[in-house]
């Protein structure tokens, strides 16, 4: 190792940026300086000069492996994924992170090992091996059930995994929620591209719209990742976020041309108006006062812009989605809600919310100031 560190520090070949880098861990191995020789590997797998083909490769060979008895079994795991990458072909890159999963495969070792096999299904994924992936997955979930406390690198592999899985075979509510999981164990500006913010924006965004179990926008259209799209050709799609958020039929009548440039979306326009008329519905309900939720069918009409012989229907299904709860009085042709679902809200929904609050205070007041002239007797001198 300190051989192939000293030439590589002199050779021509090497990249200028990083002969001292190399010329340093020929030092640090000299002088057994261990915990600084793995902060200086880790530099140099992540320096831009060494990103070219095969160099992480051969620094894992004459670099990392040796060293391994020297760093913690996650350190090396995660040193190993970053390798993995350089391959040229997925199956090489799994055949080299399985090599390394074996080895790990002990109870003393257990982080390290969901790490290496949640990243090594990552290739299979790759390779159209979709049940071994899933099997890694529950495998590596009953490892992490039983672990509890793990580093954040490890589930960020495991729900980056896990949504990417669900990516492919389009369960779009898992994997909305496993993907914004992900991107809380990462540091979104550092440890994404520009490139992979606007992917996972724009992945989100869909998700969220074809969910059948998505209801509440709030959390993604607050979250960071999301601003990516507004620099994008993708910026129409935050747009009907915020309308489906909003129950803002208008808007999302005004940007339904647009469904056309995403396959998916223009393939699902039937479930996404009935969403969006759900959406809307809930927003009605939410702005009325709780004391005033009896509603009538040509009120719910109005509101969603359906049909009134639809609205029975339409209630019915918020009912079974759990987005309320209530009754429906189809002889009288009302609607009664007790409850909404809660959610996230926007700048503009917390300020409604704020009013409500203030005029329940009020009368609260009021009842206070009437029982008070009524019988003054009920209240002690201060």
């Amino acid at each position: 190792m300190a051989d192939y560190a000293f030439a590589m520090a002199r050779a021509d070949t090497t990249p200028e940026a990083l002969r001292p880098l190399y010329a340093r861990a020929h030092e640090l191995y000299e002088n057994k300086l261990w915990y600084q020789l793995v902060l200086l590997l880790n530099e140099l797998l992540a320096h831009p000069a060494s990103q070219q083909r095969p160099l992480h490769i051969v620094l894992y060979d004459k670099l990392v492996r040796p060293m391994a008895q020297h760093m913690s079994p996650l350190k090396h795991a995660h040193m190993a994924v970053v390798v993995s990458r350089q391959y040229e072909s997925a199956e090489n890159a799994y055949q080299f992170l399985s090599e390394l999963v074996a080895t790990l495969d002990n109870d003393e070792t257990r982080d390290a090992y969901v790490l290496a096999r949640i990243e090594a299904a990552h290739f299979q994924l790759l390779l159209g091996q979709v049940s071994e992936t899933r099997a890694a997955m529950d495998e590596c979930e009953r490892y992490l059930d039983a672990l509890g406390v793990v580093e954040p690198v490890v589930h960020a592999s495991y729900f980056r995994v896990c949504g990417n899985y669900y990516k492919s075979t389009a369960e779009y509510a898992s994997y909305y929620k496993t993907f914004l999981r992900y991107l809380a164990c990462i540091n979104v500006s550092t440890d994404l591209t520009a490139a992979e913010r606007i992917e996972a924006a724009h992945d989100l965004a869909l998700a969220a719209l074809l969910g059948d179990s998505i209801y509440n926008f709030g959390e993604l259209l607050q979250h960071e990742v999301l601003t990516s799209l507004a620099e994008s050709e993708h910026k129409w799609l935050g747009e009907l976020l915020r309308a489906f958020h909003t129950g803002d039929i208008g808007a999302f009548e005004a940007l339904s041309p647009q469904l056309t440039r995403e396959e998916i979306l223009a393939t699902h326009v039937a479930f996404l108006r009935q969403k969006m008329c759900l959406m809307a519905l809930v927003e009605y309900v939410f702005h009325r006062s709780p004391a005033d939720r009896t509603l009538s069918f040509e009120a719910v009409a109005t509101a969603t812009r359906i049909p009134v012989n639809e609205v029975e229907h339409l209630v019915m299904k918020a009912l079974a989605l759990g987005l309320v709860k209530g009754s429906v009085d189809e002889v009288d042709q009302q609607v009664h809600i007790t409850w909404v679902q809660p959610r996230v809200l926007d700048p503009a929904q917390q300020a409604a919310l704020l009013a409500r609050l203030d005029e329940w205070c009020a009368h609260v007041d009021r009842v206070r100031e009437f029982v008070h002239a009524q019988a003054p007797e009920l209240f002690a001198e201060v």
